[in-house]
């Protein structure tokens, strides 16, 4: 049974692990509507969590190192000045950083939950520790499974009960709530600990061997293996699998639950079993990378990653625990390591590999170094095993280098940065195209042209003279003003700069796109942009931030080109950005939204938006034409130009949005995405 110090215990730390996981998306929203670049801004704030984690359990490590009064004085002295410092936060001005969104963000972050975060991160290896000496017994390992257990809760739980029905505002102050419960409950703990005559640093538990150089260097590389799978696996499944908003949840859910499962019932786990699935599991799923021009159902690919990533992360994390230390003064260096481990993991997906390669070839990597780290687990198993993970190893090594050899057939060029990994393909099918050319982000094109004399200057895809973003931009003005003036034209999103093929002379035409490698892209492997009749414009950085300190550009047409993607940028999507786009519209203008996509219903929420701007809102679908490379597209247009929606030959494509009651207007203090999730995926073009 347990007893009231082990429960007051228990509770900090599943309180800790709950707050430390529902801070992180909560602040990283905060951040969009000034920083925008939705996906970047995720990832680097990961890339900070990552960093504060290891730095929490560095601090653990060392107040561990001191004197019970001094630490127990300088932490109640942290967590008082953490509750202070949320009681009077002021979110910082960033409207002079948004030119360096990475340095901005670790400077937010580290101004408005530097500390408490820190503290939060520190809170499982240190009061492991202090329980250890207040009860003169073993590290008690299963706590570090019931913080992973508050971090999957807390996963779970905000996005799908947390963000659909709280403000940002709202949330912000019921967690600061919660950390102040949390520092109560971490300050009668600590005093607890002063008073305790076994809580000296120095204080023997025993007679213990020391974990030799090999275990620690263990400690350190398992974990990164795991933390490599984690982000590889996401952002393949993400990227390459199904563009599924939220889908990032399955893959950090199962990384968390092998934690759980490790340290919590370590006698399920039998190496003998494990090293046999997984080898299975990384052939089966090297052959499907090897198959470049093969694709499974989604279900199954889904289902076979995931279940690799159960099979990997175990056997890093179950081989971890079975190398704990035996020694109680070295428990807050085990979870350092560990720690190092997951940041060092993270860093090299998510930042290393973006900038030493030009493709994405992380998935291949992260099994390469499973097999490798299941090379060293098992070296000592006798012969047999090292054989099977020497050929596996060697094996998943020709691997990247075949992907590297398949990805440049066929391919033009092929760029990675901070957003995202970009490739132009080149074909000969269709026959009457001659030559076509696609521009890739992921799996998500971004823009395709046929370059036969008869389809060259024809927009395709998703941007058909008959879609609805054709008929804004052929119908915006009427024949007197259009004899009077050029039309004034803007687009958020520029891809292959398709849009342009609609230009005419005297028009003009201002890009808006984020992200840098795009541009020379558009410009040399595609002919739309310099073939164009309109005087074009571009405009670099977040396109809502660029919006907001131009002066007022009266565009008859601004197109919104930004949601077809799994990174959804919904501070593109609220009334304050509507604010925005109004100020820049002429009289009469139009906003013309492109909202394709498989697994999102983003049209009730324009709808909602337009409604709470005083405008109205027309959804246009039209069916795919793959004679001419037309794709399935649905535009909603935005306008308080009656006369525009009353043309026949607008009106004739165009229908009403019926009122949902269950969508509300998107604001940057609210917005969820679960209302408009669909749950089975839409007909691909």
């Amino acid at each position: 049974m347990l007893r009231p110090i082990q429960i007051l215990y228990g509770s900090a730390i599943f309180l800790g692990a709950f707050l430390l996981f529902a801070i992180e998306p909560m602040a990283a929203k905060e951040l969009l509507p000034a920083l925008g670049g939705s996906s970047a801004v995720w990832i680097t704030c990961l890339v900070f969590f990552q960093t504060a984690l290891l730095l929490g359990y560095l601090y653990a490590h060392w107040l561990g190192r001191q004197s019970a009064r001094a630490a127990v004085v300088l932490h109640i002295a942290l967590l008082v000045l953490a509750v202070v410092a949320l009681a009077f936060a002021v979110q910082p001005d960033l409207s002079s950083a948004a030119g360096h969104p990475l340095t901005a963000i670790f400077r937010v972050l580290t101004l408005t939950i530097g500390l408490p975060f820190l503290l939060l991160a520190s809170t499982s290896p240190l009061l492991q520790l202090w329980l250890t000496r207040q009860e003169k017994s073993g590290v008690p390992w299963r706590l570090f499974a019931l913080s992973n257990a508050g971090s999957l809760l807390a996963l779970v739980l905000y996005p799908t009960v947390i963000e659909p029905h709280l403000a940002l505002s709202v949330q912000r102050r019921l967690w600061g709530f919660g950390f102040g419960v949390y520092a109560v409950m971490c300050a009668l703990i600590a005093w607890r600990v002063r008073g305790s005559a076994a809580a000296s640093a120095s204080q023997p538990t025993g007679e213990h061997a020391r974990s030799s150089w090999r275990d620690k260097l263990l400690w350190f590389l398992l974990p990164a293996g795991a933390a490599m799978q984690l982000c590889a696996v996401t952002s393949h499944l993400s990227q390459n699998i199904a563009a599924i908003p939220l889908l990032w949840v399955l893959p950090l859910g199962v990384y968390l639950l092998t934690f759980i499962v490790a340290f919590e019932a370590p006698g399920l786990y039998r190496r003998w079993i494990m090293v046999r699935l997984l080898v299975v599991l990384l052939a089966a799923l090297g052959y499907m990378l090897s198959k470049t021009d093969v694709s499974l159902p989604i279900q199954i690919s889904i289902g076979f990653f995931l279940a690799e990533l159960f099979f990997a992360c175990i056997f890093c994390h179950a081989e971890t625990y079975a190398l704990r230390p035996s020694h109680p003064s070295e428990a807050t260096l085990f979870y350092l390591l560990i720690a190092a481990g997951g940041a060092a993991g993270t860093i090299f997906i998510g930042i290393g590999c973006p900038l030493l390669f030009d493709a994405n070839y992380d998935v291949a990597l992260a099994f390469l170094a499973t097999a490798a780290l299941a090379l060293a687990v098992t070296w000592r198993d006798g012969w047999a095993q090292r054989l099977l993970w020497s050929v596996g190893t060697a094996l998943l090594l020709a691997l990247v280098i075949m992907l590297h050899i398949v990805y440049a057939r066929s391919t033009l060029v092929e760029e990675r940065n901070f957003y995202g990994a970009l490739r132009v393909r080149e074909s000969h099918v269709p026959p009457q195209a001659e030559t076509v050319r696609t521009l890739l982000h992921g799996t998500i094109e971004h823009g395709t042209q046929w370059f036969a004399p008869q389809f060259r200057r024809n927009p395709t895809t998703y941007y058909a003279t008959d879609s609805g973003v054709g008929l804004a931009l052929r119908f915006c003005c009427d024949e007197q003003a259009r004899n009077n003036r050029a039309r004034n034209i803007g687009v958020v999103g520029l891809g292959a700069g398709t849009l342009a093929a609609y230009g005419m002379a005297g028009d003009q035409m201002r890009f808006y796109e984020i992200n840098p490698l795009v541009q020379p892209i558009a410009e040399h492997l595609f002919t739309y942009l310099r073939e164009s009749g309109a005087q074009i414009s571009f405009a670099d950085g977040d396109a809502r931030i660029s919006l907001t300190r131009e002066t007022p550009q009266n565009f008859d047409v601004l197109v919104i080109d930004a949601f077809s993607g799994d990174a959804i940028p919904i501070h593109l999507l609220t009334t304050q950005a509507m604010t925005v786009y109004r100020r820049q519209l002429a009289p009469g203008g139009i906003l013309a939204f492109h909202v394709s996509n498989q697994y999102l219903e983003l049209t009730p929420e324009i709808a909602a938006l337009a409604a709470a701007s005083g405008m109205e809102a027309r959804v246009v679908d039209t069916p795919p034409q793959e004679a001419r490379g037309e794709y399935r597209a649905t535009w909603v247009l935005v306008t308080s130009n009656a006369g525009f929606l009353a043309q026949p030959q607008v009106a004739a494509f165009a229908r009403e949005i019926p009122a949902r009651p269950d969508v509300r207007a998107w604001t940057d203090d609210y917005s969820s995405l679960l209302p408009v999730l669909q749950w089975r995926a839409a007909d691909r073009p």
